[in-house]
């Protein structure tokens, strides 16, 4: 029951801080959140890329979605499509100086929503225990 209850209000405490992001990322820089996600973990792979797959288990979308996020990605010119190397059948998507600059000018925002979302969610008594145990993770 303890667990039960404790990931009840981790739930909850996502359901917020995501909405949050989601709205500020939207609003400020035109970027759905798993589009920021896909962004960064681009901008921090090997090469300033990953394959499909690799980038819908990062971001935590099936394949399906990934391909459908990375097609709205290309045609903003964030990211181009590649074909592996080493097997032809893979492809790699893969951040573009325009998808730098986007999440460059993003990551701001993202921070600093995170953040107040996670302050502002450590004043529900019921939400305190969650986020402590996010940001003690985090250190």
């Amino acid at each position: 029951m303890i667990d039960e209850q404790a990931w009840d209000r981790m739930l909850v405490l996502h359901a917020r801080v995501e909405q949050e992001l989601a709205k500020a990322l939207q609003r400020r820089h035109g970027v759905g959140l798993s589009e920021y996600r896909a962004l960064a973990r681009l901008a921090h792979g090997p090469r300033g890329g990953l394959r499909m797959q690799e980038l819908a288990e990062a971001v935590g979308l099936n394949q399906s979605s990934v391909s459908r996020m990375c097609a709205r990605l290309e045609d903003a010119g964030l990211t181009i499509r590649d074909l592996c190397e080493e097997d032809r059948r893979g492809v790699y998507s893969m951040i573009t100086p325009a998808g730098r600059t986007r999440f460059t000018e993003t990551q701001p925002t993202y921070r600093a929503v995170l953040q107040a979302a996670l302050d502002k969610a450590a004043g529900d008594p019921e939400l305190l225990q969650a986020v402590t145990a996010v940001r003690g993770a985090t250190s």
